[in-house]
């Protein structure tokens, strides 16, 4: 399945009964397989999930910590950047030249990098001293 269908097919069981703005992700691991994740809203708003979020999870229950390839999908007038903690979360689990495709419902896509999405970007190397 490539990465766009996945997005489009999770999107649907997105949780948003609050905000009706359903978001789908696909990730590609460093081994190729694809996990995908929705966004998922509670009453209480900040402690919904990201579809970002819940892809990057599915990967790591898997058992994989390396992604190679983002798409995320919205219904939306234009593609969608993640929010900044999934900027962060991909960051986390991809190299800065990672590729991350955003799209809409209506086809339009915009192509990136998790470097271009967070530029100087937090990371391990802040944390040698500790």
């Amino acid at each position: 399945m490539t990465l766009k269908n996945a997005a489009l097919s999770v999107r649907e069981k997105a949780y948003a009964p609050y905000s009706n703005f359903k978001v789908g992700a696909a990730i590609r691991s460093a081994s190729g397989e694809v996990y995908s994740g929705c966004n998922v809203e509670n009453v209480a708003y900040p402690e919904g999930t990201c579809a970002e979020a819940g892809a990057i999870a599915a990967m790591v229950a898997a058992g994989e910590q390396e992604l190679s390839e983002v798409y995320v999908v919205a219904s939306s007038p234009q593609p969608v950047p993640p929010c900044g903690g999934c900027r962060q979360k991909l960051a986390e689990f991809g190299k800065r030249d990672v590729k991350v495709t955003l799209a809409t419902m209506d086809g339009a896509e915009f192509v990136t990098t998790i470097g271009q999405l967070l530029p100087g970007a937090f990371d391990a190397s802040h944390m040698e001293d500790v």
